[in-house]
């Protein structure tokens, strides 16, 4: 069953902004903390940002001052807002939540299906 579901992503120009999307689905009841991975061709998984259910947030030193990660928790949705995007922030994002509770008990290390953000010119 997919949990968390990505969307937002595209080709955008170098110095443009996309709005990346992670819904959580209508059964998960409790998640604590989401986070957005990426995976650029060639190189390893990478933390973009993580929120806490609380709101505090964390970032990559790489996407500091550029990337801003939000919660709705009404719509159980968190957004991943990208600005000044270069061609390195191209990759494959992904939302990630270490632990959720359900209608059917714990699930652990949940991801969503990702999304192609691709920055050239």
């Amino acid at each position: 069953q997919v949990h968390l579901v990505e969307s937002g992503g595209g080709l955008v120009q170098p110095g443009g902004s996309l709005r990346l999307s992670c819904a959580a689905s209508a059964d998960i009841l409790s998640v604590k903390q989401l986070d957005w991975y990426r995976v650029a061709s060639g190189k390893e998984r990478e933390l973009v940002a993580g929120i806490t259910v609380g709101g505090l947030t964390t970032s990559a030193d790489s996407v500091k001052g550029r990337f801003i990660i939000l919660r709705d928790g009404a719509k159980n949705t968190v957004y991943l807002y990208m600005n000044g995007l270069k061609p390195e922030d191209t990759a494959v994002y992904y939302c990630h939540a270490d632990q959720i509770f359900t209608s059917q008990g714990w699930e652990y290390d949940v991801w969503g299906q990702g999304t192609q953000v691709t920055v050239s010119s």
